[in-house]
This record gives structure tokens, C-alpha cells and sequence, in this order.
């Protein structure tokens, strides 16, 4: 799906990574991206009860979903 940046494929991969952070690159084809921005924003809204881990799963996620949308194959 990959293609140049802005592609309608970048769009729909960075809608999903908004919804599920990693999905877009599972969408893509990047598993172990995927698998990486998945379990990192997992496990740290799992401690949003901490605060300090839920501010660093924010920003993985949106990182996922930059990537996702910026993604060059």
C-alpha cells in the first residue's frame, strides 16, 4: 500500500494507527513497527493511573500516527 507521502494509502494508514497506534504500519506491512508502537502505547496507557507512562503513550502514539502518514515505501 505504501507509495509517496500524502498517498491515499499514507491517509487511511495514519487514520488507523489514530484509532489502534500501530495499525497503519500493520496496514503497510511494517510488523515490527506495528508490534512495537502497539505493545509501547499499550503497556503505557495500561499505567495511565501513573500519569508520567499515559504523557509517554500520548506521544508514541502520535508519533505512530506520523509515521504511518509519512511513511515512504
Amino acid at each position: 500500500m505504501g507509495g509517496k507521502q500524502g498517498s491515499a494509502g499514507n491517509v487511511i494508514a495514519a487514520l488507523c494507527s489514530f484509532f489502534i497506534p500501530g495499525l497503519g504500519q500493520l496496514v503497510q506491512g511494517r510488523i515490527l513497527r506495528a508490534l512495537l508502537f502497539f505493545v509501547f502505547c499499550g503497556t503505557g496507557y495500561a499505567l495511565a493511573f501513573l500519569a508520567f507512562p499515559w504523557i509517554i503513550a500520548a506521544i508514541i502514539h502520535l508519533w505512530a500516527i506520523i509515521d504511518a502518514a509519512t511513511y515512504k515505501s
